[in-house]
């Protein structure tokens, strides 16, 4: 007969190990003999071997009590069950062990491939970091909500980089962010992004409702949108004013 310290290192277990599984009811706990001392036979060793062999294996502690009173078909069924759910978890972890190894991709987490090379581009042209930032979170939010669209806009928008003049003026644009509502430049800058806007609507002829966002954002986005502008710049709501008038006419 063993005291519970022996139990415990015959099996390879620590004490803490074997009253845990009394409490779990995995366990029977032998009565005190007239000493004081609780003795284990042959059987808890048993016990024991098994519960610690299904532990290390995996089982969780709630299957284990069912595991050690099942049948031969029941212990099977119940082992490719537990096996799948390690499978399902295993898949998972992967899952989030992918994702997280995106986190060093900044943008690549959270947006379409498509749009994060459209960020990337942005900085390589030479906008500022505040716009890249603003650029980045409000394709979040389109991405989100128009999946079909967004990359059709992006699209536009990339083929947009590729001629140096419009690059320079988004870098201009950029800059307008830190000018004033009155300064003289808008008016130039205003000229340009209608022109370059009435062209790109020409050019998309029966499709060119798709390509304005305008058309396609619900009011109450068009309102989150525009406040989202108006934190950043005063001069470009004052810009974005003057683009809707010349276009207008």
């Amino acid at each position: 007969m063993l005291t519970i310290s022996q139990l415990a290192d015959y099996v390879g277990v620590t004490v803490r190990a074997v009253r845990h599984y009394h409490q779990r009811g995995l366990l029977p706990e032998p009565d005190r003999d007239h000493s004081g001392y609780r003795r284990y036979d042959a059987q808890a060793v048993i016990d024991l071997i098994r519960i610690k062999t299904l532990a290390e294996a995996g089982v969780p502690l709630a299957r284990i009590e069912e595991l050690l009173a099942a049948d031969t078909e029941q212990f099977g069924t119940a082992i490719t069950e537990i096996d799948r759910s390690m499978q399902d978890q295993i898949r998972e972890l992967k899952e989030r062990r992918r994702r997280v190894a995106q986190l060093a991709s900044g943008e690549r987490l959270f947006l379409p491939p498509e749009i994060a090379d459209y960020i990337e581009e942005l900085r390589a042209a030479g906008v500022s970091d505040r716009g890249v930032l603003m650029e980045r979170d409000g394709w979040m939010m389109l991405a989100a909500s128009y999946p079909r669209l967004a990359p059709r806009w992006v699209a536009q928008k990339r083929a947009d980089l590729e001629d140096p003049e419009y690059r320079a003026f988004y870098v201009t644009y950029d800059q307008a962010h830190d000018w004033k509502v009155d300064d003289p430049r808008l008016d130039a800058l205003a000229d340009t992004m209608a022109e370059r806007f009435r062209k790109q609507l020409a050019e998309a002829g029966d499709h060119a409702d798709e390509l304005r966002m305008e058309k396609v954002l619900s009011p109450e986005e068009q309102k989150l949108f525009a406040a989202y502008v108006n934190d950043y710049s005063p001069a470009w709501v004052r810009l974005n004013e003057m683009v809707a008038k010349r276009i207008a006419r």
